[in-house]
């Protein structure tokens, strides 16, 4: 397994002709992370899901929540970090959703967007706020090379329409002692 930490911004973390997925250590300074971060934790109505696997109802391990980016109530936050990374991605995003990690225990399996859920060629951008948490990175065909990359607070990390095609990406359990995250997915939903 290959771990990423420090790298150059805006360099792609996987080798594919068509498929990219590029990382920005920092979109911001760390002052108005933690005040992103401590707006949305107490401002966004988090809710704990519950879904089907294996033939069983389990808990979603996180707490989650969404926004349409033109309907009311978006905190001030989420059009903050929208603006900041409208220099980075040209996509005119139209939906945030957002992910709450209170401690190592939560986690989200290894998967690629729902395809339903994009628009094809437009990308996924996400913006971590909180605690640094690893993102495993793997292809869906051999070689199996998985990478790893640690996700600062206030980053950014981009993945094409391409790269849910073929590869998947999560935020698996840790017993290390970490902190609360808070992800926003910023994505171009069909109409």
């Amino acid at each position: 397994m290959q771990q990423l930490s420090l790298i150059d911004a805006g360099a792609s973390l996987v080798d594919h002709p068509v498929a990219r997925i590029e990382y920005w250590p920092r979109i911001c300074d760390d002052a108005t992370a933690d005040a992103w971060f401590d707006a949305l934790r107490t401002q966004v109505p988090w809710r704990a899901d519950r879904r089907m696997m294996y033939e069983r109802e389990v808990a979603v391990p996180r707490l989650l929540a969404h926004y349409a980016l033109d309907g009311e109530g978006v905190p001030a936050a989420i059009h903050a970090a929208r603006q900041a990374i409208a220099g980075i991605v040209a996509a005119r995003f139209t939906s945030v959703g957002l992910n709450f990690y209170r401690d190592g225990d939560d986690s989200v399996a290894m998967h690629h967007d729902r395809f339903g859920e994009l628009v094809p060629g437009e990308p996924v951008a996400l913006v971590s706020l909180g605690a640094a948490r690893w993102m495993t990175i793997a292809p869906q065909a051999p070689p199996r090379t998985t990478r790893r990359i640690e996700l600062q607070p206030g980053s950014l990390l981009v993945m094409n329409y391409a790269s849910q095609l073929h590869y998947l990406h999560g935020i698996p359990k840790t017993k290390a002692r970490v902190g609360p995250r808070i992800s926003l997915a910023f994505r171009v939903c069909p109409a």
